[in-house]
Parts: C-alpha cells; sequence; structure tokens
C-alpha cells in the first residue's frame, strides 16, 4: 500500500505540542500497527526555526515539500493574526487546487482563512480566538464550541488538544476506525471524540474523586448489545436521570444517548472491517436492533453505508 504523505507547514515562533499532534498521530513508527503514512516538516524559510518555548529546531525543506503532499498540515500560526506571506499563501491554494487535504490545528485556520479556503464554510479555532477569526474574515461561519470541522478537503480544529482529535478522525477517514484505534491506545488517548463535542464544558466537573463517569462508560461500553436506556445507566451510577445527564454534559459535553450511539456506531464500523458479519448480525451485537436502524444511523454519521464502508476498510477486501 502506497503510504500516504503528510506535511506540517510551520511558521515560527512554531508551538511544540501543536506540531506534536500531527507528528505523534502520522509520524510514530509502532511495532504493533504498519505504516501507513510518511511525515515531514516544511517552512518558507528552511533551517533552524524558533518555537513558542525557546528552543530551535531545524527545518530542511521549503514549500516545495507541499508540492508532493497528500495531506498538508498547518499546526497553529503564532501569533493568530500574523499574515502569512504571498508564497505560503499560494503554495497552500496551489496545494488544494490539486487536491491535497488542508487540515489547520488551533490558530492555523487563521492561515486558511487568509488563503480563502475557508469562505462561506463552517470552521473552528481555539474558544478564545474564535472572535478574533471571525471578525477578520466574516465569510468564514465561525463555531467556537466545537471540537472540529471537517469538509472532506479542509478541516479545522479548536485548541491543541483536539488538533490530535483531528488527526485521529483523519486516519479514520483514511483507514478505517480500527487502525485509528491502534495509535490512539498507544498514546492512551480515547480513540473517537466527535467533532461536534463541545470544546468546553459550561461549568467545571465535580471535584469528587465518585463523580468520574470512567467506570459507568467502561462497563456501558462492554454491553452494547443490551438494552442501555437512560434509566438503566442511572440505576448503575446510582444517580438519577437527571442528575447523570447532567453529568454527561459536564464532563463529555454530549449527552448520554448520543455518546451510546456514537460507541454503538464505533463498533460497527469495526465489526465491519474486521469480520464478514451479515449487516443485521452487526446491528444487533451492537445494541441497533436492524439493519435498517444501523443504515439510518451509519449514513447520517459516517456518510456512507455500512456496504461501502466494508468494502473501503474491509480487510478481506
Amino acid at each position: 500500500m502506497n503510504r500516504h504523505r503528510v506535511v506540517a507547514l510551520l511558521n515560527p515562533p512554531q508551538s511544540p505540542f501543536e506540531l506534536a499532534c500531527a507528528a505523534e498521530v502520522f509520524g510514530t513508527d509502532r511495532p504493533d500497527a504498519p505504516a501507513r503514512y510518511d511525515f515531514r516538516i516544511c517552512a518558507e524559510r528552511p533551517g533552524p526555526l524558533r518555537t513558542t518555548v525557546g528552543y530551535t529546531i531545524f527545518v530542511d525543506a521549503g514549500t516545495e515539500a507541499l508540492r508532493e503532499a497528500d495531506t498538508v498540515v498547518v499546526p497553529g500560526w503564532q501569533p493568530a493574526a500574523a499574515p502569512a506571506s504571498p508564497a505560503v499563501v499560494e503554495a497552500l491554494r496551489a496545494a488544494h487546487r490539486r487536491g491535497a487535504r488542508i487540515a489547520a490545528i488551533c490558530t492555523g485556520a487563521f492561515v486558511l482563512a487568509q488563503a480563502g479556503l475557508l469562505d462561506h464554510r463552517r470552521a473552528t479555532t481555539h474558544w478564545r480566538d474564535a472572535a478574533q477569526l471571525a471578525a477578520a474574515y466574516p465569510e468564514v461561519r465561525v463555531d467556537p464550541d466545537v471540537l472540529y470541522v471537517d469538509h472532506g478537503d479542509v478541516a479545522t480544529s479548536a485548541g491543541s488538544g483536539a488538533g490530535i482529535d483531528l488527526c485521529l478522525h483523519l486516519v479514520r477517514s483514511d483507514l478505517g476506525a480500527a487502525y485509528a484505534a491502534q495509535i490512539a491506545r498507544n498514546m492512551v488517548l480515547p480513540p473517537h471524540r466527535e467533532g461536534s463535542q463541545l470544546q468546553y464544558v459550561a461549568q467545571p466537573a465535580p471535584a469528587r474523586a465518585d463523580a468520574s463517569l470512567a467506570p459507568l462508560l467502561e462497563w456501558a461500553a462492554s454491553r452494547l448489545d443490551g438494552r442501555l436506556t437512560l434509566d438503566r445507566l442511572a440505576e448503575r451510577a446510582g444517580l438519577s436521570s437527571r442528575t447523570l445527564t447532567r453529568r454527561f454534559t459536564e464532563q463529555l459535553g454530549t449527552s448520554p444517548g448520543q455518546w451510546l450511539l456514537g460507541r454503538r456506531l464505533d463498533a460497527a464500523r469495526v465489526l465491519l472491517e474486521q469480520t464478514d458479519l451479515p449487516v443485521e448480525a452487526i446491528a444487533t451485537r451492537v445494541g441497533l436492533a436492524s439493519a435498517v436502524n444501523l443504515r439510518r444511523h451509519f449514513r447520517a454519521h459516517v456518510g456512507t453505508t455500512p456496504g461501502a464502508y466494508r468494502r473501503t476498510f474491509g480487510e478481506t477486501r
């Protein structure tokens, strides 16, 4: 299989963490996961490049590297409103014109907006910079609440941590849920957070040690084929339904029903990739009751049918 070429476009002062979001997902060799990506960095001016934490990194390639990229990542841009040079803007536009996917982490969205790649499209950035992005580029529909937005050819993410979520989401789109889960497992991260999940909770999560939802989530995820109603989840957690719903909102930024649907679809994706089970059997195993129900939710959330997904990512293809 040909490797997918990912090139990160850096700019001084570069945030090391935002660069590491992309490098860890796309550029790290793992003994239990075959290498599917080639990762490199570039900058307008190759050579030593300052970072936001005081040390320099060496960049060996200029923007000509973008001509060979399948995906271009802009891992932040400091300061956010600093204009990119005409050469950088044109290099991004040229990469997009020839079909490369362009993804921005955090304030990298400002550069994509400057290049016109977000015109009349929904996009996000760190909540702290969202108002500035909307004011500077009124043709961009800025959503300050979500983790990431993916249009297929162009994607943007919120702050640094959401950059990892976006990169894992892109891997899922390229190579399927099971491969993305392998990477996430190595990084000791949840394999998937929906892009529509809130950037931050409306109020602080409860501080009591017994307030964590983790034991309940683990219990529910191992019983997806069962009847997991809100009342049953609340009973398991020893809470009222109203209190449980509030804690889901506080800690996960979503409802129990939406969280559960996401886990069921994740499990369905893995079964489609790794088994030859009929769609009806998969629907039963993941708790979606019928093939019709699975197909409806699958198309709404994944954008394709279970059969087409299996043809693309199935191990027996």
